[in-house]
């Protein structure tokens, strides 16, 4: 039984990394369209009668939307470059990085429960990095090799 124990605590590294990746893809900000439609929902119940707190609220409903236009158009050049991004420099120093902590993680001793399941990880995760930095060289190479051509 201890062997299974020494594998789940060797394995918990890798675990939570892979949970924290698959959580960042479901955190979310704050829907600022869902509060500006409940401001407006509140701005209807409120009486005529009360003049400079309807006139509050509109106030800050124009800010917000003039807050989401700015962010629209703030972003839409980062945007822009994001989704134009190919990653090659990216593929090539992640590439680099696995490479690197895969040889610190062989000065690691070498007893302990995690060593080898993450040094597999690594030589996993090495090699995918490898194929996707190549496959971006020889892109890059052969888009100027035609454009010399």
């Amino acid at each position: 039984m201890g062997g299974v124990t020494d594998l789940a605590l060797g394995v918990a590294p890798i675990a939570g990394g892979i949970a924290i990746g698959a959580a960042a893809g479901y955190l979310k900000g704050p829907d600022i369209r869902k509060a500006i439609r409940q401001d407006f929902e509140l701005l209807d119940l409120l009486p005529p009668e009360q003049a400079e707190r309807r006139a509050e609220l509109q106030r800050t409903i124009d800010t917000r939307i003039d807050d989401l236009i700015g962010a629209a158009d703030r972003y839409r050049l980062l945007r822009k470059v994001a989704t134009s991004y190919r990653g090659d420099v990216r593929d090539f120093m992640l590439f680099l990085c696995t490479v690197l902590f895969t040889g610190v993680w062989w000065g690691v001793d070498h007893h302990q429960s995690s060593w080898l399941p993450m040094f597999v990880v690594l030589i996993v995760v090495s090699v995918w990095a490898a194929w996707h930095a190549f496959r971006s060289i020889r892109i890059r190479v052969l888009r100027f090799v035609r454009r010399k051509g």
